[in-house]
């Protein structure tokens, strides 16, 4: 077998000779909540098997992040910043030591250019907003009265928040919002299928895509871009002559966050203008952590030099949550009218299946009423739930300093990545028959790029540094379309076996 080369760029400390991501995970949980719960940090430290006992500790930590929510985002920054490191040429250099230019050398991070690519669509009329809001929804698309109705649905089946539904219903009845000429959006991770790329250019957004270097994904992205009338900023390796092609474009096209994060910094740092750096990046296992923590360290370095960059994620729903407490009486309704066949199960498996989803509403320091939603999915693994914990981490240290972030948590979605899990995919065809519902990517994409334009646009939005907050985690639980998780009779791991069975039997029928 051909040794694989070790991983260069953006990387875990090495621990005795080896990089150890389950070390270095433990090592960030415990110092996030050392401060507010000294013994829990000793006990996640003491943990033998990270993998296997990661999800009690990151319940413990979003329940402590209610008291200090600011304060535990904070020190689990500081400690990512702490203990990554670049690698460069086998070398380890702390990590914002090279993010402040260390390592940004001409031979090996060669400088990034810039090729502007303008859409040929049909140009958005003043106030016209792309003909209003339309989404793709099982075969055909959501519009006016017709959306009004999906909402009113999906509202009475548990799937989103009022917020959301709110939320969506705004930008419907705004369709000004929807001219997007005005609007500069980083994309990182511009190929991703839960991105807002392909909606954005169509309301004709000017969009700064950052993704690999692969050809396939450029040619994509440059075919959209032309059939719209937004205009598409593309990074490339080397100078092209005016009037290159869509495959000299391609073929040139892309950075690595991972090994170029310092020049990427540079790069964005220079973009005229105010813009929203949206974070859309995904991996399989530890290369997602990386991925995290790169974009991070390219997030710090642009809110320290500029005070015009908002942010903009999107939270998993198959996360651990604090939620308004009438999500918790909702759930506790549906659970007192659960079917016979979760009465059976609850008591054939003495108790272990179709357990409550929350045991309670517990009040927050400041007396705000919230329920602990776990709706952690252990096939996802411990570097998944580290990986987005950084992204939400980074969205309340920056609204709380008085930036505006759009942060919302987006449904559960067939996305190439979780349709290759045959558990998680099994588990997705069944999902319905626990009241949750699982989105075709074109519906979930739409929504939150629809969202995001809300969180721009609209004054009234928790994104807004302006408007006061009842608790810093509003900007998690406001706008959620978690596709019931957070609504549903029961506990999502507790029928997720039975789920996984029957979506099987689905599948193979």
């Amino acid at each position: 077998m051909t040794e694989q080369p070790a991983p260069e760029g953006v990387v875990f400390p090495a621990d005795g000779g080896r990089r150890s991501t389950s070390r270095t995970g433990q090592a960030v949980v415990a110092d996030a909540v050392r401060t507010y719960d000294p013994d829990l940090a000793a006990r996640v430290e003491g943990l033998p098997d990270w993998r296997t006992g990661y999800l009690d500790p990151f319940r413990h930590l979003t329940l402590l992040e209610g008291a200090g929510p600011v304060e535990i985002a904070s020190a689990g920054l500081d400690s990512v910043h702490a203990r990554f490191v670049v690698d460069v040429g086998g070398k380890d250099l702390p990590l914002d030591v090279a993010l402040g230019g260390g390592v940004a050398d001409e031979e090996r991070m060669p400088s990034i250019h810039t090729v502007v690519v303008e859409g040929r669509g049909a140009p958005v009329a003043d106030g016209a907003g792309a003909g209003g809001l339309s989404v793709p929804y099982a075969g055909g698309r959501l519009a006016g009265d017709a959306l009004g109705h999906r909402l009113d649905a999906w509202l009475a089946a548990g799937t989103v928040e009022p917020s959301f539904a709110d939320a969506v219903r705004s930008v419907a009845a705004h369709p000004g919002w929807l001219d997007a000429r005005d609007l500069t959006v980083v994309v990182l991770g511009a190929g991703a299928e839960m991105g807002p790329l392909v909606s954005l250019l169509r309301w004709g957004a000017h969009v700064v895509a950052v993704d690999l270097p692969r050809p396939a994904i450029w040619r994509r992205l440059l075919e959209v871009a032309r059939a719209s009338p937004g205009r598409l900023s593309v990074p490339v390796s080397r100078w092209l002559p005016a009037g290159a092609s869509d495959d000299e474009i391609a073929d040139a096209a892309g950075v690595d966050l991972l090994t170029q994060a310092p020049a990427v910094l540079g790069w964005l740092a220079r973009i005229e203008g105010p813009f929203t750096l949206g974070h859309y990046v995904y991996a399989d296992g530890a290369l997602h952590t990386r991925a995290s923590v790169a974009v991070d360290a390219v997030t710090a370095g642009l809110l320290a030099a500029r005070d015009d960059v908002s942010l903009a994620f999107l939270a998993t729903p198959t996360d651990a949550f604090l939620v308004p407490a009438d999500a918790v009486e909702d759930s506790r309704r549906r659970y007192a009218d659960r079917t016979l066949l979760g009465r059976l199960g609850r008591v054939g498996s003495a108790g272990r299946l179709f357990t409550p989803n929350y045991d309670g509403v517990v009040d927050l320091p400041d007396g705000t009423p919230v329920g602990l939603n776990d709706s952690l999915v252990p096939q996802q693994g411990p570097n998944y739930a580290l990986a987005k914990r950084i992204q939400r981490w980074r969205a309340v240290q920056a609204r709380a300093s008085g930036r505006l972030v759009s942060l919302n948590v987006a449904p559960a979605t067939r996305t190439r990545s979780v349709m290759r899990n045959r558990v998680l995919a099994a588990a997705y065809a069944g999902a319905h028959r626990f009241g949750v519902e699982v989105f075709d990517p074109s519906t979930s994409n739409t929504l939150m790029a629809a969202l995001l334009v809300h969180d721009l646009r609209d004054p009234s939005a928790v994104a807004n540094p302006a408007v006061d907050l009842a608790h810093p985690l509003e900007i998690v639980w406001q706008g959620a379309n978690h596709g019931g998780l957070w609504r549903t009779p029961w506990k999502p791991r507790s029928v997720l076996g039975i789920a996984v069975v029957l979506g099987m039997v689905q599948r193979g029928a």
